[in-house]
Order: structure tokens, then sequence, then C-alpha cells
């Protein structure tokens, strides 16, 4: 039969795991074929579990052929297996990163000083982590804490010089962001009494001092603009660094039905008074 015979070498990944009975992509061949005589098909499957140095290697090799997200899958199964290899969580680390996922990059990244200190990838990836969020003098220490035990890697002798760069850049782009805004605000000001003498018939800025302050204000606030957007971009920084938001927290658990409460409030209006307390208010009532 054609069409079976097309279905031949489908891949098939099952696995299944002790704890929870749960079923999960593994690595299982499902070989379909038919007999052109009586139509039976005949299915062979193979559980094999693999093994975390295959998972490893189809991890790097997705991550050669740029497909990050299939990678991490890969070296995520390898940890379930593993749990104590730290070059997967390095791996995964660079995973992660790759797929701009800065948080779970650094996680991994101290997880694998965690397992093995004295290792430098741990630090680099964490370092490399660090850079792209541009946490200059962060990644400089962990760059730092690489070459010392590493300190004949000139790979990590050229990032201590690019972030060294880049930590200078920015810190240069502080001062001049600042002042180019108070610089915009000078001209701004000096338009302004510009356009002031020119298009009215009578000017309203006759005076010098009223006309340095103006500009000065202006420049002021050019430059306090300036600011905000530097600490802006700063505190942006900061958030790629942050943990993904838990959209489910504990909202998941049932609210406490409305009937409850009323039941028990009821109760507590019946057994408040005893009879005896009950006849005593009623004569009260009654005197």
């Amino acid at each position: 039969m054609p069409v079976l015979e097309e279905l031949a070498n489908a891949l098939v990944v099952l696995s299944s795991t002790a704890e929870d009975g749960e079923i999960e992509l593994a690595n299982a061949l499902v070989v379909l074929s038919s007999t052109a005589e009586d139509g039976e098909i005949e299915v062979r499957i193979s559980t094999q579990e693999p093994t975390v140095e295959e998972l490893k290697q189809k991890g790097n090799e997705c991550v050669r052929d740029k497909k990050y997200a299939e990678s991490a899958l890969h070296y995520t199964y390898a940890i379930k297996l593993d749990p104590s290899n730290y070059s997967l969580y390095s791996n995964r680390s660079l995973a992660f990163l790759k797929m701009e996922q800065y948080y779970l990059a650094l996680e991994d990244a101290k997880q694998t000083i965690k397992l093995q200190p004295d290792w430098a990838k741990g630090y680099f990836r964490k370092a490399e982590v660090q850079f792209s969020t541009d946490h200059f003098s962060e990644a400089l220490q962990s760059y730092t804490q690489a070459l010392k035990l590493q300190p004949d890697d000139p790979g990590i002798r050229d990032a201590i010089l690019r972030t060294t760069r880049k930590m200078q850049q920015d810190r240069k782009a502080d001062e001049q962001y600042s002042w180019l805004g108070a610089g915009v605000g000078i001209i701004m000001g000096v338009a302004i009494v510009f356009a002031d003498h020119i298009l009215t018939h009578k000017p309203t800025l006759t005076h010098p001092l009223l006309m340095a302050l103006l500009t000065i204000a202006v420049a002021m606030v050019g430059y306090g603009v300036m600011r905000g957007y530097r600490y802006y971009t700063k505190c942006q920084r900061l958030s790629l660094l942050e943990a993904p938001l838990d959209l489910l927290g504990d909202d998941t658990k049932p609210a406490p039905s409305k009937e409850e409460p009323q039941e028990s409030s009821k109760e507590e209006r019946t057994h408040r008074y005893t009879k005896a307390q009950a006849r005593q208010r009623y004569k009260k009532g009654k005197s």
C-alpha cells in the first residue's frame, strides 16, 4: 500500500517517568510497514532512553544551527537525567542568552558556578549575561574571576578589554547626555527670546535679567529631562535580570463560598442566648 509506505521511518518520542507516570518525549522509533498481500501493519517500537551525552550532542547541534529553543529542550531533558552535570547548565545558559531570556540564562550560570566553583566557564557565562544587559561593572568582576581560574585564555582577556571600554563609554554618556540636554535647553531659551523680540510688536522680555533667567530655566529643564532619561534607561537594565511575573500566583486557589459564612452567622445568632436568658429578656421586655 503506497500510503503506508510513506509512513515508514516515522520518529516518535516517548518515555515514561517512574514518579508520576506522565508520558514525555524521548526517542522511540516507530516503523510502519505493510504487506501488499493482506494489508497488515507491523508496528515495531524501540523504547531505548537516550543518554545524557546524546542529548547534549543534539543540543550542541541545535545551537550550531541556531535552533536555540530546541537546544534548550534537549539540555533540560539531559539535566533531568543528570542534575549534577554542570556543563549542561552552562550550555543551556548560552541557549537562553541567545533567546534573550536573560534571567533564566543568569540562573543557569549561577547554578554552573554552584556545582563547579573552579570552572572558569561558569563565571564567563555569568559575565556574558551581565554584559548583554549592560551591567558592565558586574560583568567586569565576573570576567576577572574567570581570568583568575584560566589566566591564559585570550578570549577572556578580550572580553575584559571590551567590557572596560563599554563601561567607560557608559560613564561618559551619563555626563554627556545631561549636558547635551542643558545645551539644547540654552538654544531653545535663546530662540524664545529672539522670537519674542522679532515676532511680537511689544516684547514681553525687555529686561536682560529676565532673558537670562528664562534661558537658564529652559536649560535646567533640558538637563533634568536627560538625567531622567538616563535613570529610566538604567531601570530598564535592572528589569532585564528580574524574575518573570507569576501570572497565576495564588489565584488558582478556590475562593471560599459565600454560603459558608452566612450559615455560621445564623448558627451564632441561634446559639447566642440560652433558654433561661431568653425568658429573663422576655420578662424585662414586659415590665
